[in-house]
């Protein structure tokens, strides 16, 4: 492959990879006619969820190498946490985050301790909110299925972040 071709898929691939995943994410709207249905706010918060998701990846691959990732691990945890009101299931996430970080050798028991330290922190302000009367628990209903639609552009956005960074480190210049 010529530099130059290189160089242009290099940048529009990723656009390619974002626009299919928008596309994907706003088909159900187009499909389902019953906009009852899809027109809840688990849905349309999911995009919501889906944006702080992007967020917890542009920070944790952001972490150096040979650095400590305790801070980080903090940030997602509240972030993620903060999240879970719309989606609660979205705190499984941490799980392949803990991955990424043994097979980068960034994680440690430190980095451990400090993303049970943030979702705590988020779990004692819920409670006090829900105590309070201020927000409703959507924890209760942590696995019912109404709630798997928000996963829609959560998953598309993820799939679109790692096919875009699967493109990239493949047409990467040397």
């Amino acid at each position: 492959m010529r530099r130059h071709t290189q160089a242009i898929l290099y940048h529009l691939l990723p656009v390619v990879f974002w626009l299919l995943a928008i596309g994907g994410a706003l088909l159900p709207v187009l499909v389902w006619v019953d906009l009852d249905g899809i027109a809840n706010h688990n849905y349309w918060f999911g995009f919501l969820v889906a944006a702080v998701v992007q967020l917890c990846i542009l920070i944790i691959s952001r972490i150096k190498r040979y650095t400590s990732s305790v801070e980080e691990c903090f940030q997602v945890a509240l972030l993620l946490g903060i999240a879970s009101y719309w989606l609660p299931t979205v705190v499984f996430l941490i799980i392949p985050i803990w991955i990424y970080l043994v097979v980068q050798n960034l994680f440690s028991f430190h980095a451990f301790l400090s993303t049970l330290i943030g979702y705590t922190l988020v779990a004692i302000w819920a409670a006090l909110f829900i105590t309070q009367g201020w927000i409703l628990n959507p924890w209760a209903d942590f696995f019912v299925k109404e709630n798997a639609v928000g996963w829609i552009p959560t998953g598309v956005s993820i799939f679109a972040w790692l096919a875009s960074a699967i493109a990239r480190h493949a047409l990467r210049s040397r």
